[in-house]
């Protein structure tokens, strides 16, 4: 009859039920339910979606350079080292890369140290300028000659077994040699015998004891590895003071130049080795000593340009930004788990790990920041938010900073938390991809059940998209203290595909979604 309404075409009610959500897939070909975009959820509890953990504020930096945590958080507010919160040196304002040695850390490129044992903090370089004199002196408590240098000036700033470049001598005596005695008021360095000759002489001298212009450095068996430009450098044997002592020891420093085009883009220490990356290749060094050492390469996918920060290692593994996207390194051919991204591209990565869980901050192609968190156990992506990472630490749980100042502890805090602050209430975000229930045809869909749970005070607003329409229908805001199924009844719709938008304000998780649907005919795809 006409005006009566058409009854569907082909079968009737249809009940079908999710319950596991498989973290964030961006992807155009993503399956029903896929997470198309999120804010601020965790795979804690995967398979059941849920909200992260709320953060802590453990303080908030002026002028952040930096952070760095062993047994003890320390960071760069301005000008000013911090340790556990106790201003210790001053140094530079800006970026800061920091490693460790034995007790001291080291911060970079101030060349600076910080002695964790008796609070000492001063520079890794020294350098004396003033009226010296070549001449005979002795060694080992014998006469010997052409190798003293002598001043009645000011005591040298060196030490024993120090390497130090000597300049503004005369011909032959400007060359960098390893001092082997110092005389107890300082005044007499004493080198090995015809170090410098039959030359006497007395005049200006510059003498220096000099650090590489590391861009990248890690700590490995005990030395300073590091590099910069096409060169890799390390340290003498637990001496981040000496990068040029060459005695034919094993203990000596060590440099070597790679062949491949391109600057070294990051560094690290994993499975026992230096590891250095360009673009485009990787760099192990093998061996226990210089004179054993071996770099070897491989053309592999390495970190992007400006994402050294990206290394990190959860669940036993390597991650890092490539330009390719990130990706898992084990040791030999990196594997690139970014296909959840789509066709998104990210740079300037910043990486940290619980142990557990990948970190990583980075920039879309419109500078926006976005925080990911990849579990290296489920192999699921989850966001958080848009927080811009100027660094990650680890001191018993992850912290990080942001280039605007708030340091954060992230996750589940693992002890006591003093005086900071719980953040408020969070908004978050879960929106699903297209649900097409595997069918091309036109279908019915008449209403969700939800089975959740909200926190007390927890507030959670569904809303509704059909075909691609761009207008989110608002179905339900529901509140709940404990966990149950909720039934959201919409007014029926028919439709080739629809999306989910869950918002809330609180904690909550989602344990199943149950959606009824009838299915029509082919006749109506296009109407």
């Amino acid at each position: 009859m006409a005006g009566l309404p058409a009854l569907p075409y082909g079968g009737g009610i249809k009940k079908t039920t999710q319950v596991k959500f498989l973290g964030y897939d961006h992807n155009l070909g993503a399956g029903d339910g896929a997470l198309w975009h999120m804010e601020n959820l965790t795979g804690d509890y995967a398979p059941v979606l849920a909200t992260r953990s709320p953060r802590y504020l453990a303080g908030t930096l002026k002028e952040p350079g930096g952070i760095y945590g062993r047994d003890g958080l320390f960071w760069v507010d301005g000008d000013g080292f911090y340790a556990k919160g106790e201003k210790k040196g001053k140094v530079a304002p800006g970026e800061k890369t920091f490693v460790s040695l034995g007790p001291r850390i080291l911060i970079f490129p101030d060349k600076a140290f910080y002695h964790t044992g008796t609070g000492e903090f001063g520079n890794l370089e020294a350098e004396w300028t003033g009226i010296a004199s070549f001449g005979d002196g002795t060694y080992a408590g014998e006469a010997a000659k052409g190798n003293t240098i002598a001043t009645a000036e000011e005591p040298f700033p060196f030490s024993v077994n120090d390497g130090i470049a000597i300049s503004g001598g005369p011909e032959g005596t400007e060359k960098t040699a390893v001092v082997r005695e110092i005389s107890e008021d300082g005044r007499e360095l004493r080198f090995y015998e015809n170090t410098f000759g039959e030359t006497a002489w007395l005049g200006q001298l510059t003498l220096k004891r000099e650090i590489p212009d590391l861009e990248f450095l890690c700590e490995n068996e005990n030395r300073l590895w590091g590099c910069k430009g096409n060169t890799i450098y390390a340290s003498r044997l637990g001496d981040p003071f000496n990068w040029n002592v060459f005695d034919g020891l094993s203990t000596d420093s060590y440099a070597a130049e790679v062949g491949s085009g391109g600057e070294f883009t990051g560094c690290c220490s994993y499975l026992g080795y230096p590891v250095f990356f360009k673009e485009d290749h990787i760099y192990k060094v093998y061996g226990s000593k210089p004179s054993n050492f071996q770099v070897m390469g491989s053309a592999s996918l390495g970190v992007e340009k400006g994402s050294g920060k990206s290394l990190a290692v959860a669940g036993e593994r390597l991650f890092y930004l490539s330009r390719a996207g990130v990706v898992t390194y084990g040791g030999g051919m990196p594997e690139n788990i970014s296909h959840p991204f789509g066709e998104e591209r990210y740079c300037h990565g910043v990486g940290g790990s619980d142990g557990e869980k990948y970190y990583l901050s980075m920039e879309d192609r419109s500078g926006q920041s976005h925080l990911f968190v990849f579990d290296a156990g489920t192999g699921l992506w989850h966001r958080e938010d848009s927080s811009d990472v100027l660094g990650f630490a680890w001191d018993g749980a992850l912290y990080f900073l942001t280039r605007q100042g708030k340091l954060w502890l992230a996750g589940k805090p693992r002890a006591g938390l003093g005086s900071w602050k719980r953040e408020k209430e969070f908004y978050s975000l879960a929106e699903f991809g297209d649900f097409t229930e595997d069918s091309p045809d036109k279908k019915g869909l008449s209403r969700f059940q939800l089975r959740l749970e909200l926190e007390e005070g927890a507030e959670l607003q569904v809303s509704l998209q059909f075909d691609s329409d761009g207008v989110w229908r608002r179905a339900a805001v529901l509140t709940a203290g404990k966990k149950r199924s909720l039934v959201v009844p919409i007014v029926p719709r028919r439709c080739d595909h629809w999306r989910l938008k869950l918002e809330g304000r609180g904690g909550w998780k989602l344990y199943a979604l149950s959606r009824e649907l009838y299915s029509g005919s082919d006749l109506f795809r296009h109407k």
